[in-house]
């Protein structure tokens, strides 16, 4: 399957780049679950409460009743997959995440699931049904904005081409109170990426801001 996608990307950046974000998202991600563990302050969420009401707004790309198979793009510890189960969707997991140490304690805590598959290899992914990616655009750290923001491009147009039916993201937002900002996170501006999903992968876009979180989450159904 082929999409042809512009993405307005500064010629620039080379490859280096994006290897130097993806080890510096490594590194962080890393000391997290080294000092938090299989939690939600091992992916660096506030609260399991807050992380269930993410995965919530994610999922409204799918339908409950429908059997589908789905990636979860930067899955860590494969909290999203506990969800799920105790949910019961009829759904094929793939988890994939960079980090080894998530991978491996995803493995352990799911090794009974057989409907659960987890890597940390891109190109072990195949195609599904649908993407979800959960907090994957939040750390920038020391990252300047333009080159973040091209890391950003990349990997929508990555979820939609692995995606057959739709996909879904959520990102913090501008919106969010001056005083609760940091600035080794990246705050996006809604308005934009809901105009971006809309001309470069489908008509069919929701914006989802009315959650209570500093963030929104769009979908994008094709």
């Amino acid at each position: 399957m082929s999409i042809q996608i512009s993405i307005p990307m500064n010629q620039s950046n080379n490859d280096m780049s994006f290897l130097k974000i993806l080890d510096s998202v490594n590194q962080y991600y890393t000391d997290k679950i080294v000092t938090y563990g299989a939690t939600a302050r091992g992916v660096d969420w506030n609260s399991e409460e807050s992380q269930i009401l993410r995965f919530k707004q994610l999922l409204k790309v799918c339908n409950h009743d429908d059997n589908f198979s789905l990636i979860d793009y930067g899955c860590g510890y494969g909290a999203l997959l506990s969800f799920i189960i105790s949910e019961n969707y009829r759904c094929k997991y793939f988890g994939y995440d960079i980090c080894d140490s998530m991978i491996k304690s995803a493995k352990l805590l799911y090794e009974n699931s057989r409907n659960a598959f987890f890597f940390n290899e891109k190109s072990s992914l195949q195609i599904a049904d649908f993407s979800l990616a959960s907090g994957v655009f939040n750390v920038k750290q020391e990252i300047n904005v333009q080159d973040w923001e091209n890391y950003i491009f990349k990997t929508l147009k990555e979820l939609s081409l692995l995606s057959i039916r739709g996909f879904a993201f959520n990102m913090l937002t501008q919106y969010s109170d001056f005083d609760k900002m940091r600035s080794y996170l990246y705050y996006a501006d809604p308005c934009f990426f809901f105009d971006f999903c809309k001309k470069h992968f489908s008509k069919n876009v929701a914006l989802l801001h009315d959650y209570d979180l500093y963030e929104f989450t769009i979908i994008v159904r094709k």
